[in-house]
C-alpha cells in the first residue's frame, strides 16, 4: 500500500473515531421534564455539574409546569420527570408512564404580597388569609393558572378556605398561564398577591414592594419527587442513565449536594429520600 493510500485510511480512521466519540458523547445525555421552581430557584445550576462529574452524563432540562412536566413524559418526550404535585405523579405512575416514584426533597410555599398588607393577610394561617382576600374588594391575586404543582397548590387552598375559584372567581383574581418568575413579576408592578415556592422567592432579585406574608402553616409543605419514564411505553427512552440520575439525587453524595444549595445562607430544599 502506498504513503499516500495510508494516509488517505488513517484520516478516515480518524473521522470515525471522532464521529463515534461524538455518538457516544450525545448518547450520554437525558432530557429531563422539570418544573419552573427547580430552575429559576437556581438549584440545577448546583445540582447538575456535580451530577456530571460523577456521572459523565449530561441532562438537558426543561421547565414548565408541573401538570406539562408530566404531559411531556406521557408523550415520550422526557426521559425523565422532577416535579412537586405528588397526586399528579402518583397517577402518573398508576397510568403506567412511569417507574417508582422516589420523594427528593421539600421546602414550602409562601403567600407573597404588598409589604402594607391591605387586605390583612399576615400570619401563618393560609386559609384564614385566602378568605380575607376573597372578600377584600380592590386586591388583586395573580394565579399561575398553568396547571403547575404550584397552582394545583393554590387551588386546594382556595378550596380548603371555602372559596370556589373555578365557579367564582374573586375580584380581582387573574390567572396569567405563566412561570413563577413572571407571576412574581407581575405582582410586583401590579401590588397584587401570589402564592409561590420559597426557593424562587429567596432567588428572585426584582422584588420591589413584595414581602412574604403568610409562612409555616403545616399546609404550605411542598415535596418534589423524581420518577423515569416506563420505557415499555416508550421504548427509545434511556431508562439506564435516567435511573442513574435517579438513584445518585437520593443517594448520600445526592442529598448532600441538595442540602448544600444556599441563597444568601438560607438553605432553599431540605432532602428527605425514602428506600
Amino acid at each position: 500500500m502506498t504513503l499516500s493510500r495510508l494516509s488517505v485510511l488513517a484520516a478516515l480512521l480518524l473521522s470515525l473515531a471522532g464521529t463515534l466519540s461524538s455518538a457516544l458523547a450525545q448518547d450520554r445525555s437525558i432530557v429531563m421534564a422539570s418544573t419552573t421552581s427547580t430552575e429559576q430557584s437556581g438549584l440545577f445550576p448546583h445540582l447538575l455539574p456535580l451530577f456530571k462529574q460523577a456521572s459523565r452524563i449530561e441532562v438537558r432540562v426543561v421547565a414548565v409546569g408541573t401538570g406539562q412536566a408530566l404531559e411531556m413524559a406521557r408523550r415520550g418526550d422526557a426521559d425523565l420527570v422532577f416535579v412537586h404535585d405528588q397526586a399528579a405523579e402518583e397517577k402518573f405512575v398508576a397510568d403506567g408512564f412511569g417507574l417508582l416514584r422516589r420523594p427528593v426533597m421539600y421546602n414550602d410555599f409562601v403567600l407573597i404580597g404588598p409589604k402594607n398588607d391591605p387586605a390583612g393577610t399576615r400570619g401563618s394561617d393560609i386559609a384564614a388569609a385566602l378568605r380575607k382576600l376573597a372578600s377584600s374588594p380592590g386586591t388583586r391575586f395573580i394565579s399561575r393558572g398553568d396547571k403547575s404543582g404550584t397552582h394545583g397548590a393554590e387551588l386546594r387552598y382556595w378550596k380548603a378556605a371555602g372559596v370556589d375559584v373555578a365557579a367564582a372567581k374573586p375580584a380581582g383574581y387573574k390567572e396569567c398561564g405563566c412561570g413563577m418568575g413572571q407571576a412574581l413579576n407581575m405582582a410586583g408592578s401590579t401590588g397584587a398577591y401570589l402564592l409561590a415556592d420559597r426557593g424562587t422567592w429567596l432567588n428572585f432579585k426584582n422584588r420591589g414592594d413584595l414581602a412574604v406574608l403568610v409562612e409555616g402553616d403545616r399546609q404550605l409543605f411542598n415535596q418534589y419527587g423524581v420518577i423515569v419514564v416506563n420505557p415499555a411505553r416508550h421504548p427509545h427512552v434511556k431508562k439506564d442513565l435516567a435511573l442513574t440520575f435517579s438513584d445518585w439525587v437520593v443517594s448520600p453524595a445526592g442529598q448532600a449536594a441538595v442540602a448544600s444549595y444556599r441563597i444568601g445562607g438560607e438553605q432553599v430544599f431540605f432532602p428527605n429520600p425514602k428506600p
